[in-house]
């Protein structure tokens, strides 16, 4: 199993991004797909995931401003951030677990100045 995401830079507060990791080595539209992310000196955070059904859940400092989508065709999960803020900066990580083990896709960055 394979993720790769991409989609991460630079943006300006209130601005928007769109983060999607490709997945590969699995039957993609049978799993929950999680998108985390780490600041520095913080602990990794669940930000949203989608359920194979297409069921979201988000942490709640995102709820509203970020969407997590699915491409059941293209092996993809999607991220976008709207109403980006500074406290939003981090490393975005994708993830599944496949058989029981982890996999993480190797993170794209995200900062918003301020």
């Amino acid at each position: 199993v394979q993720l790769q995401a991409s989609g991460g830079g630079l943006v300006q507060a209130g601005g928007s991004l769109r983060l999607s990791c490709k997945a590969t080595g699995l039957n993609f539209r049978l799993h929950t797909m999680y998108w985390y992310r780490q600041a520095p000196g913080k602990q990794r955070e669940l930000v949203a995931s989608i359920t194979s059904g297409g069921v979201t859940n988000y942490v709640d400092s995102v709820n509203g401003r970020f969407t997590i989508s699915r491409d059941n065709v293209k092996n993809r999960v999607n991220l976008q951030m709207n109403s980006l803020k500074p406290e939003d900066s981090a490393g975005y990580y994708c993830y599944v677990r496949w058989k029981a083990a982890n996999f993480w896709g190797q993170g794209t960055q995200v900062t918003v100045s301020s």
